[in-house]
C-alpha cells in the first residue's frame, strides 16, 4: 500500500479537524473524505466533503464511501446535561450505523475510533459515558473489519492554526502537558498514529497514551 485513502468525520470539532490538518500534510495519505453535518472550512486538493444532515439516516448502501482504505471516527460528543439514552443515540447508534455503511463499502477497511481515556469495556461501571463509550468499542469489533482500534487519548493539544478550539479550553494547552506529561498528546500524534495504524497495523485493538506514542514512530 503507497498511500491510502480516508473517510474522516468530525471535522468541524477539535479533534476532528487537527486530525484532519495533519492527514492533510502526511504524503501517506493520498485522499480524504470529510463526512459531516456542516463544511469544514478548509480547501485542499486531497479533500472532498459529504455533506449529511442526519448520520443515522445515511444509506447503508451508499457509495459515496466506496474505495477507500480506512475511516478515522473522530466525531463525538460530550456527556455533560445528556441523559443516557441522549448520548447512546449520539455515540453509539450513530457511529454503529456509519460503520455498517461504509464497510458495506470496503470490506478491507480498518476503522479508527477516538473513544476515550478510562472507557469502560465492561459496559457495566457506574461511570454512564465510559460505559457508552465501552459498548460502542465492543460492538465495533465484531462487526468484520479487517482491523479495528479504539484510540483513548488523554489530554490532546491542538495543532497550530486550529479554529475550533473552546475558548475554555485553551489556558490548559500549555500548562496540562507540562504538568502531566504522561497524560498528554498532541493531536498531531494522535492523527500519524492513526496513519500508522493502516499502514503498519498494531497487536492490540485498544490503543492507551502509550500505544499512541509507540505508533507515531
Amino acid at each position: 500500500m503507497n498511500t491510502i485513502k480516508i473517510i474522516l468525520t468530525g471535522a468541524t470539532g477539535m479533534v476532528g479537524e487537527g486530525i484532519l490538518m495533519e492527514c492533510l500534510e502526511n504524503p501517506e495519505i493520498s485522499e480524504i473524505l470529510s463526512v459531516s453535518r456542516k463544511p469544514s472550512g478548509k480547501k485542499h486538493a486531497k479533500l472532498k466533503e459529504y455533506i449529511v444532515s442526519d448520520f443515522l439516516k445515511i444509506d447503508l448502501n451508499d457509495e459515496n464511501f466506496k474505495g477507500y482504505n480506512a475511516v478515522f471516527f473522530c466525531a463525538g460528543i460530550s456527556s455533560v446535561g445528556m441523559s443516557e439514552e441522549e448520548y447512546t443515540k449520539i455515540t453509539y447508534d450513530t457511529t454503529l450505523h456509519f460503520a455498517k455503511a461504509v464497510l458495506n463499502q470496503n470490506p478491507e477497511m480498518v476503522f479508527n475510533y477516538v473513544s476515550g481515556a478510562y472507557t469502560d469495556k465492561t459496559e457495566s461501571g457506574k461511570v454512564m459515558w465510559a460505559r457508552v463509550k465501552g459498548r460502542t468499542e465492543n460492538a465495533l469489533r465484531k462487526l468484520g473489519f479487517k482491523a479495528e482500534y479504539n484510540f483513548r487519548p488523554g489530554f490532546m493539544k491542538p495543532v497550530e492554526g486550529q479554529e475550533n478550539v473552546k475558548w475554555f479550553f485553551k489556558p490548559l494547552i500549555w500548562i496540562f502537558p507540562i504538568i502531566l506529561p504522561s497524560k498528554s498528546l498532541t493531536l498531531q500524534e494522535v492523527g500519524q498514529a492513526m496513519i500508522n495504524a493502516v499502514l503498519k497495523g498494531y497487536p492490540t485493538s485498544t490503543l492507551e497514551i502509550k500505544d499512541i506514542k509507540n505508533l507515531t514512530v
